[in-house]
């Protein structure tokens, strides 16, 4: 089943980009390199990350369920939980992250919250899954890792930001990211504490608001920490298809952009290179999506 969406996207146009990178400032786990060249055919990709208001019109249109609603519960960060909170179980690596039974797109902090004046901030407590519902319904679908970083990029070889290697040039917040001592104290310098609306601060890139920070973005790929390690020393790779689930990696689907919660003293995970993974089924309050479609 399809239906109408936003055409709020914007062109990149086919060529060769270098993917990855050198700089060895990342995570090793994460295979964010070497870099390679990688050739893409020209694409579409949603100017702005999918937002609440974006996504209740595909859950009018459709019935669907996320994961979230279907598991009765999701996972929240702990600060935005009000002081008198029933205690909830917390994440054994990462106690900030509480499960809160009632947390859904819907209900973002749990039963209690709702949608009311969200319409405009990206749709979280999506998993993969339903992400991939979405972009069915829409004709369209998830961004591979590289048309993700392609669009990100604008452009700008090797740069650690989709607008340079400054994080804040000029003392400008160019990305809604946590300032100050993660996870107790946010100094909120960009404006933001929690998620911003989907065009809140300037495009980067090719025109992509929110290209890093803010909410993480579900790719189609299947999450390989070694792919590109793996096609270091092959020739360019025009249009590479979506990379299948190897069967030591076939729980795991790509994250990439960083969210709201990144900070350079545990997750520098916001730049370009970045890359992280999920379960398919896996629903936060820090990840969305956008779309692609193919040709101008």
């Amino acid at each position: 089943m399809s239906g109408p969406d936003d055409d709020d996207t914007v062109l990149v146009p086919a060529g060769p980009f270098r993917m990855g990178s050198d700089r060895r400032e990342g995570y090793p786990a994460d295979g964010e390199g070497p870099s390679r060249p990688v050739v893409l055919s020209t694409f579409r990709i949603d100017r702005c990350a999918v937002d609440n208001a974006r996504f209740a019109r595909f859950v009018a249109a459709t019935g669907h369920v996320t994961d979230a609603e279907r598991a009765g519960w999701s996972l929240v960060f702990a600060g935005l939980l009000p002081d008198d909170h029933e205690p909830t179980r917390g994440v054994a690596a990462a106690p900030w992250w509480r499960q809160v039974h009632g947390a859904d797109w819907r209900h973002p902090e749990g039963p209690e919250s709702g949608l009311a004046g969200r319409g405009r901030l990206p749709v979280v407590h999506v998993s993969w899954r339903d992400a991939q519902a979405f972009a069915r319904w829409a004709g369209r679908s998830l961004p591979t890792e590289a048309q993700w970083e392609k669009a990100v990029r604008g452009g700008l070889a090797d740069a650690r930001y989709p607008w340079g290697d400054e994080e804040t040039p000029g003392g400008e917040h160019r990305c809604n990211v946590w300032q100050g001592r993660f996870p107790d104290r946010n100094d909120v310098a960009d404006g933001f504490y929690g998620l911003a609306p989907v065009d809140a601060l300037p495009p980067a890139g090719h025109g992509l608001h929110h290209a890093v920070g803010n909410c993480w973005t579900w790719c189609e790929d299947a999450f390989d920490p070694f792919v590109l390690r793996r096609a270091s020393a092959e020739a360019p790779r025009t249009d590479p298809c979506v990379r299948p689930a190897r069967p030591e990696f076939d729980t795991a689907r790509a994250l990439r952009g960083g969210s709201y919660l990144c900070h350079r003293s545990y997750c520098w995970r916001y730049r370009v290179a970045a890359r992280s993974s999920a379960s398919p089924d896996t629903s936060t309050g820090h990840i969305g999506f956008r779309c692609v479609t193919p040709g101008g």
